[in-house]
């Protein structure tokens, strides 16, 4: 099997995760503690989607470390299917609820200016959020890129 950058069981896959994690926790938070966020279902998406992937992540960081530690190496068939799997389909829910969260943004923000009318209402947290939400998602492509090419290469 080829030793890529990323790979499960190294540091690189390790950092790789844990900024999925970070990110995604960072989006759940920012997200949670702004004023108005319930009142739209695509916000409510993006905070279900990144728990998901913080979940996702977080538990894989811990399998990172746990095999790191204990100098293990992670790359059988098996539990790479699994890997790509789980980042395939973690990431494309992720992609689409930073999508929709952020053409909701822009909605309220540009089109209807309905931040200007309705000063109550976090959007600029609304936009820390997302900006999160794609870097989280953008590890995670980075992950199940990787993840997918040390699947097929076995």
């Amino acid at each position: 099997m080829k030793e890529l950058f990323g790979g499960p069981g190294k540091v690189s896959g390790l950092i790789l995760r844990m900024g999925q994690s970070i990110f995604a926790a960072a989006s759940i938070s920012v997200m949670a503690s702004s004023h108005g966020f319930s009142t739209c279902t695509a916000f409510c998406y993006l905070i279900a989607s990144m728990g998901l992937q913080f979940l996702w992540s977080f538990s894989l960081a811990c399998l990172d470390i746990h095999a790191l530690r204990l100098k293990r190496d992670l790359r059988n068939y098996v539990f790479l299917s699994l890997l790509v799997v789980g980042d395939w389909v973690t990431s494309i829910l992720s992609l689409a609820a930073a999508s929709s969260s952020a053409g909701v943004v822009v909605l309220i923000v540009k089109d209807t200016k309905m931040c200007k009318q309705s000063p109550q209402l976090s959007c600029h947290m609304f936009q820390i959020s997302v900006a999160l939400a794609f870097i989280s998602w953008f590890f995670l492509a980075i992950s199940s890129y990787v993840m997918f090419w040390l699947a097929a290469s076995d």
